[in-house]
Parts: structure tokens; C-alpha cells; sequence
């Protein structure tokens, strides 16, 4: 439950950073998507493009991926659902074998 709290209130904090991160740029400068204390936010109105490159994108070797709206990763099942396939399969191979 504590910790639980205190993620939220580092969720929160991030948040609130960014916004002032973006606040503080000229008007004609603000992205409103970048990188606050290394983590990725992204308060743009979401895209079927970006939802696909964060969540589907065989192209992209990265696991953790920008999250489209927010603060935080997304995950990029392209790339994990064949690293744990192997996974699995070693774990199997490792196993059949030791029988």
C-alpha cells in the first residue's frame, strides 16, 4: 500500500514537472512530449501511428517503448512476444533435455 502510494506520488510529481518543463518553454516552442527526469511524457492527443510505433513495432529492438499519452513506458509486443517464445522454448529444451 506504501508503495503504492509512493508511485503514484512520483507519477504525480513527474506530471506535474513536465507541465512546467513545457510551461516554461516560449508558447511557439512547446512540444508537449520529451523526457523529464529521463522519463518519457507525452501529452499530445494520441495517434493510431503513435499507438502502433509504442505498442507494434517490429522495426524498433526496444522492449520499453515512449509511452502515446502520458508519463511512463509502453511495451513494444513485437519485440516481446518473440523473446519470450524463446524463452520458452529454451526453458522447455532445458527441461526435456534433463529428463
Amino acid at each position: 500500500m506504501r508503495l503504492g502510494r509512493l508511485l503514484r506520488a512520483a507519477a504525480l510529481f513527474l506530471a506535474l514537472a513536465a507541465v512546467a518543463q513545457e510551461l516554461s518553454k516560449p508558447e511557439g516552442q512547446r512540444s508537449w512530449h520529451g523526457r523529464v527526469a529521463g522519463v518519457p511524457y507525452d501529452f499530445r492527443f494520441p495517434t493510431l501511428k503513435r499507438f502502433k510505433e509504442s505498442y507494434w513495432n517490429p522495426d524498433d529492438d526496444r522492449v520499453f517503448t515512449d509511452r502515446v499519452v502520458g508519463i511512463g513506458w509502453a511495451v513494444n509486443f513485437a519485440q516481446l512476444l518473440p523473446r519470450l517464445q524463446e524463452g520458452y522454448r529454451r526453458l522447455a529444451e532445458r527441461t526435456g533435455a534433463s529428463s
